[in-house]
């Protein structure tokens, strides 16, 4: 993993990028040379390199919206193909709507095809070398874990989720006295050798300390100091979580992690990037979805005749009440016994309007006004509301911390979990927020539009 504006992300994802974008660069100003347009525009030249440039970062950009840049993707030549054809489908739409903006950019209609036949192979050849390549096991870091309890089970557990090209390997886990053992006994390795010993032996890359409690007497401290001054690379659960998973663990977290960890950037500038990012992109997403916004608001008024809009009191940032603003998509007595309720899987009291335009996430549209009033942001923890707030902030450590930040419409809990319905739900969500308030950026803020625009396409989390 390679650390960009705080956040990580894989190399083998970020390889993957740098090589697609030279092929699809490559590729239409391959097809230009040969198959040059019959009609001359004027400033063609300059209108020759615009088109490969938008040509490339609207296939990227549809790629990326279909999920083919996800860790977790390690696919075949057949699953490929079923995420590259409408990939450059998507992107065969976006260029047509470009074109007619930009009428110079047409290359012509067998130059396009060319384009899109040398952009594809070229990526299918790509992502099969890589995958072929994920075979070799030394090419994938090698972990060693110090520990064998619950931390390290859950640690082993998202190594194992991670099945990308070239996926990390656990080599086996050091037991430490007086600690429970969870893990399988085949993973843990003899006693009875120093650990840079064993670690060299293993070919270890990296050294994980997956320990809950490290006060104790048996914690190898000067072991991990050799090792640590002998070049080896250590680590403890808290940073293992934050770079593998996007997630601030609460159950491997100190005080002091978040305390001398970095991030939690309130400059100003990061202030007044996020504010004009969070005013640009409401504006562009409000022009472009009110087509969506008014049909939504007819049949929601066509299907019983009750209010459109929906609006309810939440919690913002440093705790501040606020009405958001929503498409109603339940009944108009969904809570009339007047106390609040989470959403259940298949709830009865969604509307069949709702349904729809809740897996479609048009519901949420109507918070672009909250954006633009700045009671919101664009991207930011999802806001609840002050009856669960208060329940969660009783019995959940750290739940305040995500009041930081000003909530979003969308955000990173949203497009990696699935819709929150519990505590259980809450914390893991609480998870992704707290890395998303120690490390946002406007990168990380791309990322997850991005993200956002796969999560609607595939109508993933609704409820």
């Amino acid at each position: 993993m390679i650390r960009i504006f705080n956040h990580y992300v894989s190399k083998m994802a970020f390889l993957l990028l740098l090589l697609e974008l030279g092929i699809l660069l490559s590729a239409t100003i391959l097809a230009g040379e040969l198959l040059p347009p019959r009609h001359h525009h004027p400033g063609h030249v300059g209108g020759r390199y615009l088109t490969s440039i938008a040509f490339t970062v609207v296939i990227l950009f549809s790629m990326s919206a279909l999920g083919m840049y996800q860790h977790t993707l390690r696919a075949g030549v057949r699953s490929t193909l079923i995420r590259l054809i409408p990939s450059f489908a998507l992107g065969f739409l976006l260029m047509h709507a470009l074109i007619m903006l930009r009428p110079d950019m047409y290359m012509g209609r067998a130059s396009i095809g060319l384009v899109f036949a040398i952009g594809a192979t070229g990526v299918t050849l790509t992502r099969i070398i890589l995958v072929r390549s994920a075979a070799s096991s030394f090419i994938g870091p090698r972990l060693l874990f110090v520990g064998g309890g619950p931390l390290a089970r859950d640690c082993i557990a998202q190594v194992a989720a991670r099945t990308g090209a070239h996926p990390s390997r656990v080599v086996g886990c050091v037991q430490v006295e007086g600690e429970e053992v969870c893990v399988p006994e085949e993973m843990m390795l003899a006693q009875g050798e120093p650990l840079l010993d064993m670690a060299r032996r293993h070919g270890v890359t990296e050294i994980v300390v997956a320990l809950a409690n490290r006060r104790g007497g048996q914690f190898p401290v000067h072991q991990l100091l050799e090792c640590a001054l002998r070049g080896m690379r250590v680590i403890d659960a808290a940073t293992f979580f934050e770079r593998e998973a996007s997630q601030i663990r609460i159950d491997s977290l100190q005080p002091s992690y978040l305390i001398y960890g970095g991030g939690f950037d309130q400059s100003f500038w990061r202030a007044f990037v996020k504010r004009a990012f969070d005013l640009a992109a409401s504006l562009v997403i409000l022009i472009c979805a009110l087509p969506v916004m008014l049909l939504a608001a007819l049949a929601i008024w066509f299907q019983d005749g009750g209010p459109v809009f929906y609006s309810q009191e939440r919690v913002g940032r440093d705790g501040r009440a606020f009405r958001v603003l929503k498409f109603r998509s339940m009944r108009i007595d969904a809570e009339a016994a007047g106390t609040p309720t989470w959403a259940a899987q298949n709830d009865p009291r969604v509307t069949r309007v709702g349904r729809i335009i809740r897996a479609l996430r048009i519901d949420e549209l109507p918070q672009i006004l909250n954006v633009l009033r700045g009671e919101m942001s664009f991207v930011g923890p999802r806001p609840e509301r002050a009856y669960f707030v208060e329940q969660l902030a009783a019995h959940v450590p750290y739940y305040e911390i995500r009041h930081r930040i000003k909530p979003g419409i969308t955000g990173l809990a949203q497009v990696r979990y699935h819709y929150g319905a519990s505590v259980d739900d809450a914390i893991k969500k609480l998870q992704y927020d707290l890395y998303y308030v120690k490390n946002n950026s406007l990168f990380l803020d791309m990322l997850i539009l991005i993200d956002t625009v796969r999560v609607v396409l595939s109508g993933n989390g609704a409820r």
